[in-house]
């Protein structure tokens, strides 16, 4: 077993609860049809804490589990909170050598079958609080980017339990709301908005094992569901179910979205087709929800940058635009040690996103340093291009990715998602890049229509494996391509 220590410590101290066992939990409808209230699940915690420190497991020591997203996922959660030993969630569709390589790397005190938890809960003698300490680690999340091993991303309880209190302000929830969370509980949204935040809120949150837009409709509908959060793809595929109809949604009064995809097209539409506000919002594993648009924002800032700092966070642009954050709400260290040194400087998380910051200090997400295009010495912003297709009438959604090309390094390929029964071909693309006044090199040079991206299991595109699609397209046609929709040639 390995004992987990945070790597560095930030001098920005969170103001809120003090550890997460504070924080009260959420009511929770899951999957099973078991329905649980915060008092329930509360005190199912408390026991099944009893049966891990019967086990072993005390203070500090890792825990891990697949995190399904049921009800003993969010127990093992609060039981670990209640010892003040550290949660460690696996993700439920990761694969043997995946689990393998993860628990090698963490080395927990215990791993736990969660379809133990009823009866641990049962013969559990119930913990009281207090064991645990602000500064000590609560959770070990692991990133789900496309490429590379995952990163552990360390935790603590004064960060995750301030945020917790922070948001409910930000976003204005209350007991009398309802969220469903399809993201998985072994992410940071997951963790967050199915759990953390909405019981700080006394909220209710409707689990759900996995993204289905017909299924969400119904949920959406039967527990009158009044606040959403996930990726855009989640709410492009639930406006365009074969089910929805406004009526079906009226609930609904707040979306929040972030994520490579959150465009003003985006916002606008989403709004007008759930009669709902529609957040941007910008975070990630280490940096959790740092900004987005508060109540009495200017609207048009709110639907054309990605908000402005929650709480006590703090952002600056380091070299090349990437966006650096500061705040009590960070992480405090990769499980890899030497990771952490090469992401954090003097305090600031540095994030791999470029950005822009106007005067006002609200922020705007570029892209990723990686997701820039460079096509003959100048640099394209794959959001940019993004943006700009998906304000066309008929593109739905869009991507851009660097395809190579010999002479000019790289050249803008475009995959597209058409609007039911429309088309989008390079010429619709020249002419719409050219009616909006973009510079020449930007317009994308070849143009694929798909039927749908592949995603990864947090519901984002995929980048990887597009630009794993343009690698393979053979070198730069005159015309023709997949799905009749491709050409090349300089614009």
């Amino acid at each position: 077993m390995a004992r987990l220590t945070a790597t560095w410590l930030h001098p920005d101290r969170a103001r809120g609860p003090a550890t997460l066992d504070d924080v009260a939990s959420p009511r929770v409808v899951d999957p099973a049809g078991v329905v649980l209230t915060g008092a329930e699940l509360d005190a199912a915690g408390a026991r099944l804490a009893g049966s891990l420190r019967h086990r072993g497991v005390g203070r500090g020591d890792a825990v891990a589990w697949p995190a399904a997203n049921h009800w003993p996922t969010l127990a093992l959660y609060r039981a670990c909170w209640r010892l003040g030993a550290v949660a460690v969630p696996l993700h439920h569709q990761a694969g043997p050598a995946e689990i393998e390589g993860l628990l090698a790397r963490i080395k927990p005190a215990l791993v736990v079958d969660p379809d133990e938890v009823p009866a641990l809960i049962e013969t559990g003698e119930a913990v009281p609080p207090g064991v645990a300490r602000p500064d000590d680690l609560a959770v070990v999340l692991h990133t789900s980017g496309s490429s590379g091993e995952p990163k552990g991303v360390l935790h603590t309880h004064a960060g995750l339990a301030a945020k917790a209190s922070l948001m409910t302000s930000v976003h204005q929830l209350g007991s009398g709301d309802t969220i469903l969370m399809p993201a998985p509980m072994a992410h940071i949204s997951g963790l967050q908005n199915g759990l953390t935040v909405v019981g700080a809120a006394g909220m209710t949150v409707v689990l759900m094992p996995r993204w289905d837009p017909e299924q969400a409709l119904a949920l959406i509908e039967a527990h009158r569901v009044t606040f959403m959060i996930g990726p855009p793809t989640f709410f492009v595929s639930l406006r365009h179910a074969a089910g929805f109809t406004p009526r079906r949604v009226r609930t609904i009064r707040l979306i929040s979205c972030g994520g490579a995809g959150v465009t003003p097209a985006f916002v606008t539409e989403t709004a007008a087709a759930f009669d709902a506000t529609v957040k941007r919002t910008y975070g990630s594993t280490e940096a959790p929800t740092v900004t987005t648009s508060h109540a009495g924002d200017d609207p048009e800032r709110a639907l054309t940058t990605d908000g402005r700092p929650t709480g006590g966070v703090r952002l600056r642009l380091g070299p090349g635009g990437e966006v650096w954050v500061r705040g009590p709400e960070l992480f405090v260290g990769y499980a890899d040690a030497a990771r952490t040194a090469e992401s954090v400087t003097n305090g600031w998380f540095r994030t791999g996103d470029v950005g822009t910051l106007d005067a006002a200090g609200w922020l705007t997400i570029v892209g990723r340093i990686k997701d820039l295009i460079v096509r003959g010495g100048e640099n394209i912003s794959a959001a940019e291009v993004e943006a700009t297709l998906e304000a066309h009438p008929q593109v739905r959604q869009a991507v851009a990715v660097g395809e190579a090309d010999e002479r000019l390094g790289e050249r803008v390929c475009a995959f597209v998602v058409c609007a039911p029964g429309a088309t989008f071909d390079l010429d619709s693309c020249r002419a719409w890049f050219a009616e909006r006044g973009l510079a020449r090199f930007k317009t994308p040079e070849r143009v694929v229509s798909v039927d749908e991206f592949p995603l990864l299991s947090a519901g984002k595109v995929d980048r990887d494996a597009m630009r794993a699609c343009a690698a393979s397209l053979a070198g730069w046609p005159s015309g023709g391509g997949p799905h009749g929709g491709a050409g090349g040639g300089a614009p």
